[in-house]
């Protein structure tokens, strides 16, 4: 197969004040939900003057690749587009098909199976390239990373920082947390070939980052109706339990995530931040990785995976596949907020 482009596929994020609701009702668009909930989460981005970060760290990203491409010999023009917010997906894939692209990678920036980390990344790929029509270049995603060392080894490194700047002294009573965003409870226990894996890809994550078996895997970000089970118990939560155990420090390591974009800042920051200073517990998080040079080299791996027939680097033992199986990962039921 010949590939003649690369493409930076994410989430996307507001840029300025005026972007946030318009981005907030991208993000929930179908699933009936009024502003006056969304204006709630809304207030998370004013917080931070209306801007997301993610843009920010997309561009860094794709920048950090473009560099890499060109120093590893990987000769691939660099696009990216956004599921939520500008540059749209859509728009990407008409201005590639203008450049004369027919047959391009895609690098989803999450690690991990699941319908919101992987399965609507291919439907985002799906509708833009219905959109834009005859001529639409075919893109191919890459597989998860979840147990890529270029993954796995900046978490370490950041666990291991964040556990130097807390009191040595208390080392027998500090507890290593990590976290990943929470998902309904009907979307983890799917059943079928790839049933349960966003659960069972994250606990074999933090093993690898952790290098032993003695740590917590909570959860972050809830949203959506309280009548619908999510993945439980939040990170807040634990941290009282944690606290009535005689834990006097935490280490919080957001390994559901590849950069320190809003949902880390508000959510461990900020409230998980706030939550651990009332319990009086000493607080450190582990930072993403971001544009880690490993983290950046493992892109071009996993295209060399592709364009050369590299050698899959791995660290884990749970299958990983290209194209996932029929059928996969199923959207979860809408219902109203």
């Amino acid at each position: 197969m010949v590939y003649d482009a690369f493409v930076l596929l994410s989430f996307g994020g507001p840029e300025k004040p005026d972007d946030v609701m318009p981005f907030l009702r991208n993000v929930v668009r179908g699933r009936g939900v009024p502003d006056e909930r969304l204006a709630e989460v809304a207030e998370h981005y004013y917080h931070f003057g209306g801007v997301s970060p993610i843009n920010q760290q997309c561009r860094d990203l794709l920048a950090a690749v473009s560099a890499e491409f060109k120093a590893g010999g990987v000769d691939l023009p660099t696009y990216w587009g956004n599921r939520n917010w500008q540059p749209m997906l859509a728009d990407t894939v008409a201005q590639m098909r203008d450049d004369g692209v027919t047959h391009a990678l895609g690098f989803a920036t999450s690690a991990y199976g699941g319908y919101s980390s992987c399965k609507q990344y291919w439907e985002d790929i799906a509708n833009a390239r219905a959109k834009v029509g005859p001529g639409a270049p075919v893109i191919s995603k890459l597989r998860q990373f979840w147990d890529h060392p270029g993954f796995v080894e900046p978490h370490a490194s950041a666990v291991r920082s964040a556990l130097a700047t807390l009191d040595e002294s208390r080392r027998e009573t500090t507890r290593l947390v990590f976290t990943a965003h929470s998902i309904p409870v009907s979307m983890a226990k799917t059943a079928g070939p790839t049933g349960g894996r966003y659960e069972a890809q994250l606990h074999e994550t933090a093993r690898l980052v952790a290098g032993h078996d003695d740590w917590d895997l909570m959860w972050q970000s809830r949203s959506g109706p309280p009548q619908v089970p999510w993945l439980e118990p939040d990170i807040n939560d634990h941290l009282e339990t944690l606290q009535e155990r005689g834990v006097t420090d935490v280490v919080v390591s957001p390994i559901g995530f590849v950069s320190d974009h809003l949902e880390v800042l508000w959510d461990l920051d900020n409230e998980a931040a706030d939550t651990a200073k009332r319990l009086g517990l000493g607080y450190a998080r582990a930072a993403t990785p971001g544009t880690d040079p490993r983290f950046v080299t493992m892109v071009r791996e996993l295209v060399r995976e592709r364009t050369e027939g590299a050698p899959l680097q791995r660290l884990g033992t749970l299958p990983v596949w290209d194209d996932c199986p029929v059928p996969c990962c199923p959207p979860p039921q809408r219902r109203g907020a």
